[in-house]
């Protein structure tokens, strides 16, 4: 471990490269990341995490660049995931750094990557909580996630963020197909980007009525701002919500509430992914010949995997 170490020493110390290798063992899964992140733990736990998600084409990128330059005028140290399709080629992140964020390269408070979703549900990385550990230890105060555009089943961002934004935009579906999605239980925000564009009032409008037919979150309404984030306009705003929804989190102790329930999550996915390995190698074929003709029952199966 201790090549590993002396990376983790350069990693927290500011070493950008360092830290990217780090992501990289992180995402590879090597067998070395528990022991890494055993040795990150007593340092995380301070970043504030708020999550970035649409339908594509809403402009998450172009917006997710400009509120990384509203929170670095603000004096704070700023990390992206973006987290991209897969590419079929290399498994690898498809849309790679992306390229609206390229004016904060040489930033060094700034740190941006790209990380593939790997066939992973939800629109995330299976290996984005780790990531985000490795971003806390390195002592970044945001770090903002920015996830494949979602779908019916992907709105697995809400059990990682602290506070989780939700974009859309005129002519790219109204406020029902967000309800249809799952969006709207969610979202701690939304945002209607393209806001000079026409219909976008509308998009608000549709918005508005949905809300008043859902139950809100007990103490918090998520509040609806419209933006134009290649011009800059109503991004002020932006912050000033996330801001009040993190005052609000810790003031209400919905943070520790979410952040259990993030640890849950977490610990039942670990535990599922065991047990998946273990019963690669249980016998499950010898188990599941038996089920198809009809000698055992499946539930009994189901239990002898478990009993072994």
């Amino acid at each position: 471990m201790a090549k590993t170490t002396s990376e983790l020493d350069r990693a927290l110390s500011g070493d950008t490269r360092a830290l990217g290798r780090l992501l990289t063992t992180v995402e590879d899964g090597a067998p070395k990341v528990r022991e890494l992140i055993r040795e990150l733990l007593p340092r995380t736990g301070q970043a504030r995490v708020i999550g970035l998600t649409g339908a594509p084409g809403v402009g998450k990128s172009t917006l997710t660049a400009a509120l990384v330059g509203a929170f670095r005028t603000a004096g704070r140290r700023v990390a992206v995931l973006a987290v991209d399709p897969t590419s079929p080629f290399t498994g690898g992140a498809l849309l790679g750094d992306r390229i609206r964020m390229q004016e904060h390269a040489t930033d060094e408070a700034v740190f941006i990557r790209s990380m593939a979703t790997r066939g992973h549900l939800g629109g995330l990385a299976a290996a984005t909580p780790q990531a985000i550990r490795v971003l806390d230890a390195a002592g970044f105060e945001l770090v903002i996630i920015e996830t494949v555009g979602v779908g019916q089943a992907e709105v697995a961002i809400a059990s990682l963020a602290d506070s989780v934004a939700v974009l859309l935009a005129p002519g790219l579906g109204d406020a029902v197909q967000a309800a249809k999605a799952g969006i709207l239980e969610v979202a701690d925000l939304f945002i209607v980007n393209k806001a000079d564009k026409p219909d976008a009032q509308q998009v608000v409008r549709d918005l508005r009525g949905m809300l008043a037919l859902g139950a809100s979150q007990e103490g918090w309404k998520p509040p609806i701002v419209t933006t134009t984030a290649t011009t800059g306009d109503g991004l002020a705003e932006v912050v000033t919500r996330l801001d009040a929804h993190w005052d609000w989190l810790a003031e209400s102790g919905e943070l520790k509430r979410r952040r259990l329930a993030r640890a849950r999550e977490e610990i039942t996915a670990l535990a599922f992914a065991a047990l998946r390995a273990r019963v690669t190698k249980a016998g499950v074929d010898e188990l599941a010949a038996q089920v198809a003709d009809g000698t055992l029952d499946p539930f009994q199966a189901a239990e002898d995997i478990l009993d072994g």
